[in-house]
């Protein structure tokens, strides 16, 4: 387990939210990223909810932002140094958005990125 102390958890997240291409940033619409910094669900590093983009029809209107959660503890605990965790920030930051674009679980896994 590493040691990260919230705040510098945080400015992870962001960076690898700014390492995500231009183009896919792009179409990050209407989605909130929070850091948790409680253990989350057992078993996630991270979450979507929402509507993917794949389901936006245009009936979509007036709703609250989809949320991506990051949870602290449990990345903090799987990794063994600092390098691990930010690799495994950006690993998981790239699934949710994954999900986010549409994309399901099994697809994420086989193009790596879960």
């Amino acid at each position: 387990m590493i040691q990260v102390e919230p705040e510098r958890f945080e400015e992870m997240v962001v960076v690898a939210l700014d390492g995500l291409p231009e183009q896919l940033g792009a179409m990050m619409r209407n989605v909130a990223v929070t850091v948790e910094h409680g253990p989350g669900p057992r078993g996630l590093l991270g979450l979507y909810q929402g509507v993917p983009l794949t389901g936006r029809t245009t009936q979509y209107a007036g709703v609250l932002p989809d949320r991506i959660s990051v949870y602290r503890i449990p990345l903090c605990l799987m990794a063994e140094d600092l390098d691990e965790l930010v690799e495994e920030i950006q690993v998981t930051v790239v699934h949710e958005f994954g999900h986010h674009m549409g994309i399901e679980e099994d697809r994420l896994h086989d193009l790596g990125w879960g």
